[in-house]
């Protein structure tokens, strides 16, 4: 099998592809394609009949939804599942600031102790979108002995979690941001996730609870966001993404008591071309030995 690597060469992804046994080669004679350093748009321009697979580098494929880029005949993978961990851990840091207050204390100028303090052990932790991300932070909450209430997409159980419900369980949904103390969105970015956390959801959280998004922005409806931190009715929301995305200069959510905004970051180059290279030498591997491969894409789902 060869396997080319682009629109842009990338030498730890190429030494994936060597490592699991395939053959580097031109896009034109490959019949496979490790997708990086492009965005979907210029799919085309190394899409040709004999392409049988694309490895995607991303978690989330929705701009190559938007992009009409998926294109029948072709097998897709994401790399949902390659980066769980450390998006994991980006979201217990930012669920730890949060709860401590440390970005009040980061931004100040003189020696003061901020109210609201609180802690993580023992608390309900209510997580939309247990997948990969969400599995891989119940592992890292355990020692917390904290509360795990699940949504998923089929609603089948979540190991750890006390209570899993399925993401159109409408109920169940509610019951997750009515108890728990803090929410954390992990979900794909599809049609039907578009501004999930709205006025209303924001609404049924409790006060004091934290809103912790490490998935994409636009699941979030930014303006409710503002006027519920604005109005104090939430205890904060600690964002790794935005909508919009970056966000302006001087947008209030920068600066604001309530929030913390990482620019994007759960994910950094330095960590995910390790990750996403070892994604590439097993998805290889396998696809020489004919077994399944990992991530393959629901294009109905989107995801």
């Amino acid at each position: 099998m060869k396997v080319h690597v682009g629109p842009v060469a990338q030498p730890e992804l190429e030494a994936a592809v060597i490592a699991a046994g395939a053959e580097l080669g031109p896009v034109a004679d490959a019949t496979a394609l490790i997708w990086f350093g492009g965005e979907p748009e210029r799919f085309a321009e190394l899409d040709h009949p004999a392409l049988e697979w694309v490895q995607l580098p991303s978690a989330g494929i929705e701009h190559w939804v938007a992009a009409g880029a998926l294109r029948e005949g072709v097998t897709f993978t994401s790399a949902a599942g390659a980066f769980a961990q450390t998006v994991a851990e980006h979201a217990l840091g930012l669920m730890l600031a949060g709860a401590r207050q440390m970005h009040l204390m980061a931004r100040a100028s003189k020696w003061s102790r901020p109210e609201g303090m609180r802690g993580v052990a023992g608390a309900t932790v209510g997580i939309i979108g247990a997948g990969g991300i969400g599995g891989s932070l119940i592992e890292l909450l355990r020692p917390f002995g904290v509360r795990v209430l699940a949504v998923n997409r089929s609603g089948k159980p979540v190991d750890g979690a006390a209570a899993t419900w399925r993401s159109d369980d409408v109920e169940g949904v509610r019951q997750l941001l009515a108890e728990s103390d803090f929410v954390v969105i992990a979900a794909p970015a599809t049609a039907a996730t578009a501004r999930l956390i709205d006025a209303a959801a924001l609404d049924r959280m409790k006060p004091g609870a934290w809103l912790v998004n490490v998935a994409r922005g636009p699941l979030v409806d930014t303006e409710a966001l503002v006027a519920a931190l604005d109005a104090g009715r939430i205890g904060g929301a600690a964002l790794d993404v935005t909508d919009p995305e970056p966000l302006p200069d001087g947008h209030p959510l920068f600066q604001h008591p309530r929030a913390i905004i990482s620019p994007h970051t759960a994910n950094p180059k330095s960590l995910m071309i390790p990750a996403l290279a070892r994604r590439v030498e097993e998805n290889v591997r396998r696809r020489l030995a004919g077994e399944p491969l990992l991530g393959v894409v629901d294009r109905t789902a989107g995801y």
